[in-house]
């Protein structure tokens, strides 16, 4: 009998460990224990070594990288307060909405910008930048909250 209970009390602990834990959703990572500008100075290093860059397309890029990082950094902190406060609510289908159009409204932005600056084969370089990156960006959060990928 004691065995059985032993054998139970086993089972259901590492039952209740091996439960998934999610935690909260929003990314926190090295990236957002930085500034804004230095997380556009490596974004921009970044793409000075695999588009080739010039020093006056460098400048040009940071000015890009910077505005977009500041913009992040901002948002992440605002939510991030929000939660800790607890006053942070799921947004609505139709702030969902307005969130997606403002984000891609910055993304057609941010690629008319990069089409200014430069030049074809970079600009097309930097188009297959970014969908890689954003491929390998779905496909880990897709791992990491437990679905195929």
């Amino acid at each position: 009998m004691k065995r059985l209970a032993v054998v139970l009390v086993m089972l259901m602990s590492i039952g209740m460990v091996a439960q998934r834990n999610d935690g909260p959703r929003m990314r926190k990572g090295p990236k957002m224990d930085m500034t804004a500008e230095e997380m556009a100075t490596l974004r921009t290093k970044h793409m000075t070594l695999v588009l080739d860059l010039t020093e006056a397309q460098q400048d040009k890029v940071h000015e890009i990288n910077l505005e977009n990082a500041q913009f992040r950094k901002a948002k992440w902190d605002e939510i991030n307060a929000l939660k800790e406060s607890g006053e942070w609510k799921r947004p609505t289908s139709e702030e969902r909405f307005e969130m997606q159009n403002a984000r891609l409204d910055r993304q057609m932005a941010t690629q008319e910008k990069m089409k200014k600056v430069l030049d074809e084969k970079q600009y097309e370089t930097w188009k297959t930048m970014q969908k890689s990156r954003k491929a390998k960006h779905g496909k880990k959060e897709m791992q990491k909250r437990g679905r195929r990928g």
